[in-house]
């Protein structure tokens, strides 16, 4: 199949990781995959096995027809069968062009949990099937695009780069940071802003610390807020309350896997998460997590059993779970274990055929 994926976005997320496997997946089965990207994008690097498959287009907003216009184009010279739409500024001028074009089939898959607006009912009308991340991304779709045309697909990450761990010294990853052998990792990954809850993992280690001297906290992430703030934000708060020695800040960590094999106790205390990839690439390395209870943490972890789920904007319920954790290596070791076995059903190879299926049903 001859396969268009849409994605706009001009910053690397967890959204823009999952069209980049799926593209990838899609490309080792044999299909002929493109890439439609915003020409402003910094991710692009991550898109080299396309080669000349890569297109930049500028979507606007959701009314730019003008983009529409390219993308149909786009479509007719190189006979696009699937266009396969990822954010949500993209659907509607992914729609008007596969208007255009007739024949071919319309795609989109929803990462978040915020509603939908209502002109999206008529507007994508001509949608073959909408994929919902997660059942509770599914709820959301099912308020504005009718219940036939919605289908769950878990995200998949490469399950066997986190199982193996040993092939990452712990002990070059602190040498690097300057970290205390003796120091008890605590880490959270995600994107810098305040929905993922970074304010209440800072307030949560001063209370940890009280008791656990030896605790050090990693925050990895980049800041894309309009401003670029939110990062001193946060190190302005671990200032004031004299954290600064206890704490380090990372942009990025390309390979997950480095950090999570140094980690003692992974945190996700996001305020709404639909999915989770972060905790997914967690639970693969067999890493002990504390999360607040959002609805992709609640679909990954069982509390007690593959992780310890706390509630949400809550510092101190944050702490207490995290300190339940550092004081008990047999729980860490205990939930680990059940968190890595329930990651092996989250394979991006079961992700992939699955949506290859969707595709194949919808050319029948």
């Amino acid at each position: 199949m001859r396969i268009l994926q849409v994605n706009s976005a001009k910053t690397f997320g967890g959204g823009e990781r999952h069209f980049v496997d799926l593209c990838q997946g899609l490309v080792e089965k044999g299909h002929e995959v493109f890439a439609l990207i915003n020409p402003q994008s910094n991710w692009i690097d991550r898109l080299h096995f396309l080669n000349d498959r890569i297109f930049k287009i500028s979507i606007k907003n959701s009314l730019d027809f003008s983009a529409s216009l390219k993308i149909a184009s786009l479509c007719r010279t190189e006979k696009i069968q699937i266009i396969h739409a990822h954010i949500a500024k993209d659907f509607l001028p992914v729609s008007l062009a596969c208007r255009m074009l007739h024949d071919t089939k319309f795609f989109l898959t929803r990462h978040v949990l915020f509603p939908m607006r209502s002109i999206y009912r008529l507007a994508l009308s001509n949608l073959t099937k909408a994929i919902a991340v997660s059942e509770a991304v599914a709820m959301e779709l099912r308020v504005t695009l009718p219940q036939e045309k919605i289908v769950i697909v878990p995200n998949g990450i490469r399950v066997e780069n986190w199982l193996e761990l040993n092939r990452y010294s712990r002990e070059d990853f602190l040498k690097l940071h300057g970290i205390s052998r003796e120091a008890q990792i605590i880490s959270t990954l995600g994107e810098l802003k305040e929905l993922k809850g970074q304010r209440e993992f800072v307030l949560a280690s001063q209370i940890v610390l009280s008791e656990f001297p030896n605790a050090f906290f990693i925050v990895v992430g980049q800041d894309n807020t309009p401003t670029k703030s939110f990062r001193r934000e946060l190190k302005r708060l671990v200032n004031v309350l004299g954290l600064e020695k206890n704490f380090l800040f990372l942009d990025w960590v390309e390979d997950t896997a480095e950090l999570f094999a140094c980690t003692d106790v992974f945190v996700s205390p996001s305020r709404s998460e639909s999915f989770g990839l972060a905790i997914l690439e967690a639970m693969a390395s067999g890493v002990a997590i504390v999360a607040t209870r959002t609805h992709g943490a609640m679909s990954l972890l069982e509390d007690g059993v593959s992780g310890k789920l706390v509630p949400i904007r809550e510092a101190l319920e944050l702490a207490s779970a995290i300190k339940s954790l550092l004081a008990n290596e047999e729980l860490r070791k205990t939930l680990g274990k059940n968190a890595q076995e329930k990651a092996k059903q989250f394979s991006i190879d079961r992700m992939i055929d699955r949506i290859e299926e969707l595709y194949r049903s919808s050319m029948a």
